[in-house]
């Protein structure tokens, strides 16, 4: 399936000279969102990671179902102060400003096998903090799994030690 004739590109959002890449087109189309988690799947069936982890928001629609696909947990990265437990934090920056993304201390146990699965990976900075997150609490990444890249803007390159997989790139 050609998954990019699922994702609505729109001009000028959210800022003038942005091109948004939409998934909501994908996600509505039940054959293609499937499709799109098992290619996914695919890839991650061979990592044996125990762990997926997504980044809040559109992480959750990518990593929830590939959790489900591949047996295993899923554990959320949330914005600040969306977390009830005991966290851990970091700052980092956005394509439009900064933001703090935490996690749950007693998440991820050392040693587990992680792979982060999110919507996009356009600048590395959500995942290169999620990848710190998950490292600080001892586990080790296996894979980095995207549904869209955007090969312009470099964010493979905040990735370097890792295994990165997009179904997509633009």
């Amino acid at each position: 399936m050609d998954f990019k004739e699922k994702i609505r590109v729109i001009p000028d959002f959210p800022q003038p000279g942005i091109r948004f890449k939409d998934i909501t087109t994908l996600l509505k189309d039940g054959k293609a969102y499937r499709q799109a988690i098992d290619a996914i799947a695919q890839y991650a069936k061979d990592k044996d990671a125990q762990i997926i982890v997504g980044p809040e928001a559109r992480g959750f629609v990518i990593g929830a179902p590939l959790s489900y696909a591949l047996g295993v947990g899923f554990v959320p990265i949330r914005k600040k102060g969306k977390l009830p437990g005991e966290t851990l934090e970091v700052s980092y920056s956005l394509e439009y400003g900064r933001d703090v993304l935490a996690i749950h201390k007693d998440a991820i146990q050392p040693g587990q096998r992680v792979l982060i699965a999110d919507d996009l990976l356009a600048t590395g900075g959500t995942i290169s903090s999620a990848i710190s997150l998950v490292e600080e609490l001892g586990a080790q990444i296996v894979g980095c799994a995207f549904l869209i890249e955007l090969t312009y803007l470099n964010g493979r390159e905040k990735l370097k030690n890792q295994d990165v997989f997009s179904l997509v790139k633009y």
